[in-house]
């Protein structure tokens, strides 16, 4: 396993690496040691069975001319968690399995996600996966080493179609401090969510990056307070450096919640330049079943925010479909949310919100780089977005989750997605169906 190599600051400055297993001794050098139920004592099995529809009508012409896709799989995902092993350092395992089996999707109406395409552009049959993660435990920090899912603001693996995506290498996680939950990793292979196996590649917002790896470090800060934080830093081998901060607050029924982005290209900067600065600022007003929430998303630079894992985007207008990234970009979100259990339909959850987003302009993005590419049959750059780019994206949800009985932790989700586009913003007219059954057998802990 390589080591976590931190390098995350100006040019010029002094760079400093640090293994994983030093970095777990250094944090919890004066740590007392806590007591460790054992490796099967504590240890958790869930199966959750996913049923997953989705349906994409597109308005507009596809690259591949495609009218619509349409896909319907059934997915199961174990996922056992392990205890530690007594002692001073703990041992333990986390491990996981997934298998994913065709319902319906024929050649032509493939593509949505839920499953892998062989060679004739035809949904599989089936696929499977498995992975798994060996983590040490001291006091009240961990270390994972091995395949796992991540969830940090600069790097997180999405869960939204039938297999979750994983990451490949280290990842540290301390409390050593109250109020203070800090993350580390190192990550060099990425297994994407309709993949039965893990590649050096790291897919996101722009042109997938080869062999690369990412490396990030940060905190959450003041965590369970009305007034709390974070600040993270993050950096794409070759590619760029990003850095994050987030600032919230709760003041009786109202929740405020800012975040910032700022993104510079590094290295052999193969992605292209990028200067890019994005932030979104959203307030939550809550009266007993209703939530109102209102949100302002702007990106300055010549390139979108880029971004690598699914939902490694922690901006407000990041949402059902589109991110609402774009070079220049300025969105606003309305949102209304209602709890019908104070109606009398205890599980029973409504959401709609409606997304704007105006003065997208990726002419003047740099040239040779992923938002601009040259092309050699016209013999020119052609940007991905044009000047005057303008979207807007509505999304209705209705959820049940049975709340008690022989079916409880069962869920409906019934979603559906309207996006329209000009030619200038560059993205798809495409309204889209989501149903989502999800029911999650729970054996432990042991």
């Amino acid at each position: 396993m390589s080591p976590v190599t931190k390098n995350l600051i100006a040019p010029g400055q002094a760079t400093f690496t640090l293994k994983p297993l030093w970095f777990l001794a250094l944090l919890t050098a004066n740590a007392p040691a806590l007591a460790a139920p054992g490796l099967l004592e504590g240890a958790s099995l869930e199966v959750l069975s996913r049923n997953f529809y989705l349906n994409s009508d597109y308005r507009s012409p596809t690259p591949a001319g495609q009218s619509y896709k349409k896909e319907w799989a059934q997915g199961f995902i174990a996922t056992f968690e392990s205890g530690f092993t007594p002692g001073i350092l703990g041992v333990g395992i986390d491990a996981h399995g997934f298998l994913g089996l065709k319902l319906d999707g024929g050649k032509g109406h493939a593509g949505t996600g839920l499953l892998p395409l062989d060679s004739d552009g035809r949904s599989e049959d089936q696929y499977s996966s498995a992975g798994g993660a060996l983590k040490f435990n001291l006091s009240r920090t961990t270390l994972a080493l091995g395949e796992m899912t991540v969830a940090t603001p600069v790097f997180d693996t999405a869960d939204k179609r039938l297999q979750p995506e994983y990451a490949s290498g280290a990842l540290l996680t301390s409390r050593e401090i109250d109020g203070v939950d800090l993350q580390a990793g190192h990550f060099s292979a990425f297994k994407n969510q309709d993949a039965s196996t893990a590649k050096g590649d790291f897919s996101g917002y722009g042109a997938t990056t080869r062999h690369a790896s990412i490396d990030f470090i940060g905190a959450d800060l003041f965590s369970g307070q009305r007034v709390g934080g974070a600040l993270y830093a993050s950096e794409l081998s070759d590619t760029w450096r990003q850095y994050y901060g987030n600032l919230h607050a709760t003041a009786g029924d109202l929740f405020l919640d800012g975040n910032l982005y700022y993104t510079r290209d590094h290295g052999q900067a193969s992605a292209g330049a990028i200067d890019n600065t994005a932030f979104s600022l959203a307030g939550k007003y809550r009266r007993e079943a209703q939530a109102f929430t209102l949100a302002y998303q702007k990106v300055r630079g010549d390139t979108p925010f880029d971004f690598v894992g699914g939902d490694s985007i922690y901006l407000a207008n990041s949402i059902k479909y589109a991110d609402f990234n774009g070079p220049g970009e300025r969105s606003w979100q309305a949102r209304y949310d209602l709890d019908m259990g104070a109606m009398g339909v205890p599980g029973l959850s409504f959401m709609a919100r409606y997304v704007t987003g105006r003065g997208i302009d990726g002419s003047h993005a740099p040239r040779g780089g992923a938002y601009n590419p040259y092309d050699g049959n016209i013999g020119n750059y052609v940007p991905q977005q044009g000047d005057g780019g303008r979207h807007w994206e509505r999304d209705i949800d209705l959820r049940y989750l049975v709340p008690s009985g022989p079916a409880k932790d069962l869920s409906l989700q019934l979603s559906h997605v309207t996006h329209r586009a000009n030619s200038a913003q560059a993205g798809d007219d495409i309204d889209r169906l989501y149903i989502v059954i999800q029911y999650p057998l729970k054996l432990g802990p042991f």
